[in-house]
């Protein structure tokens, strides 16, 4: 079941999302959210939905424009799954979900800036989704280990 966050549901949201941050393969961020920063965080979202297994959250979204003024139509999102509930379909759900948030938020294009070229799942799941990738650039992502690697733009009209 997908639905929007609840103030009860931030801490095993941080705890999903600074696990995708400790993992240094998919998320830009590099510092991990405390209860503060991630409450804080959260709250500022235009939208954040959680999925909920067995009375427990497993994964989450964030909803936000990508960019301000005569760009604020465009929305940008981020995707977070426990590692232990990865190859369940949850993340289709959350993207299915931002999808029709975002629409009903007055959103007209959903974006992602940076997805890393090797995260095949979320690559092929975005162009299963009708996402098309606006092209690659060289060495956009830094990984954990320091090395670089080319990230695959994508966006999709609502």
């Amino acid at each position: 079941m997908i639905r929007a966050y609840a103030p009860q549901d931030v801490a095993r949201m941080i705890d999903i999302w600074n696990e995708v941050v400790a993992d240094g393969v998919a998320f830009p961020q590099e510092e991990p959210l405390n209860e503060e920063t991630g409450a804080a965080f959260f709250a500022a979202q235009s939208h954040c939905g959680v999925a909920e297994a067995d009375g427990q959250v497993v994964g989450l979204y964030i909803l936000h424009p990508n960019n301000v003024g005569r760009c604020g139509h465009i929305a940008n999102a981020s995707y977070a799954v426990d590692a232990r509930c990865r190859g369940h379909h949850v993340g289709e759900q959350l993207v299915q979900d931002s999808l029709a948030q975002a629409k009903e938020l007055g959103f007209r294009v959903l974006q992602f800036n940076a997805v890393v070229e090797s995260n095949h799942a979320a690559r092929h799941l975005y162009e299963r989704l009708g996402f098309v990738q606006l092209g690659t650039i060289p060495g956009g992502f830094r990984l954990k280990n320091g090395q670089y690697e080319n990230i695959c733009p994508y966006y999709r009209v609502l």
